[in-house]
């Protein structure tokens, strides 16, 4: 069964940032994700990882500035430096606490621009920025994220985001499958994950609960079908990647609020793996 990693951006919330690896540790997740680490040094998160045993599976680039509305900076117009130190910086985190993978968010379209020029500039840079990821042994992450959370964003849909994949042609440009996104926008993401895992281009998976984002057993979202999918899948390709839990604990940010919501993962055969 795949590994299940904790997003500690997400999970854990009433902990401080570093305590929340140890809360993860002991409730049994083996790898841990977050969006942006960059408050906290490198050497504090890779010691505190190593020291539990955990795998940081994955971080986010700087995505502009987050407060003011900001959502990633790889096809907004006017912003090829800051994306370049953005990335710059991503790799350098990554590679000093062990990151294999690092996801480039997008960003927003005005409304009203012109979306092919939008594109073409986030192709080019990504094309920048995986050779100089594919320097530091690392992969980089496209993720195509549901309008409804994100009004604006650029990548909204599967076929979208495996289309700029093939096109650039970097074997360490992948898509980041978010069941939940993938729902919220396009149904059945069962369907969608047989149509696209066997193609190589999955790097990574995340899960929650649909509509509201919650442990992935509340809701529509199909997530022991997802699971098995993803198994049976795996078995026949040797695709060892991880399923970052992005959710929001139903019980809300109190003590025990994300370890009172595991039982989902306890029923899976493997448990967290």
């Amino acid at each position: 069964m795949p590994r299940f990693a904790a997003n500690l951006s997400f999970l854990y919330q009433e902990l401080p940032f570093l305590d929340r690896f140890d809360a993860a540790a002991r409730d049994g997740f083996a790898g841990v994700e977050c969006l942006f680490p960059y408050d906290v040094p490198a050497s504090e998160v890779r010691a505190r990882a190593t020291t539990l045993g955990l795998s940081i599976v994955l971080i986010n680039a700087p995505p502009g500035d987050w407060a003011a509305g900001a959502r990633g900076l790889a096809c907004v117009e006017g912003r090829e430096g800051d994306f370049r130190e953005s990335i710059e910086r991503a790799l350098a985190y990554a590679t000093a606490v062990a990151s294999p993978r690092v996801h480039v968010l997008a960003g927003l379209m005005p409304a009203g621009s012109d979306r092919d020029a939008a594109i073409a500039r986030y192709e080019e840079r990504l094309q920048w920025a995986a050779d100089q990821a594919a320097r530091a042994g690392i992969a980089l992450m496209i993720e195509p994220i549901n309008p409804h959370d994100m009004p604006g964003y650029l990548l909204q849909r599967q076929d979208e985001a495996h289309a700029i994949v093939e096109r650039i042609g970097a074997v360490n440009l992948q898509v980041q499958m978010d069941l939940y996104h993938c729902a919220r926008v396009e149904g059945d993401a069962v369907v969608q994950l047989r149509r696209y895992l066997p193609t190589g281009r999955v790097g990574h998976f995340q899960i929650a609960g649909v509509p509201d984002r919650h442990e992935p057993d509340e809701g529509t979202l199909d997530w022991r079908s997802a699971l098995t999918a993803i198994d049976e899948i795996a078995a026949g390709t040797g695709w060892d990647g991880w399923i970052g839990c992005e959710y929001r604990p139903r019980r809300g940010a109190v003590p025990e609020g994300t370890s009172a919501g595991l039982g989902w993962i306890q029923t899976v055969p493997g448990g967290f793996g």
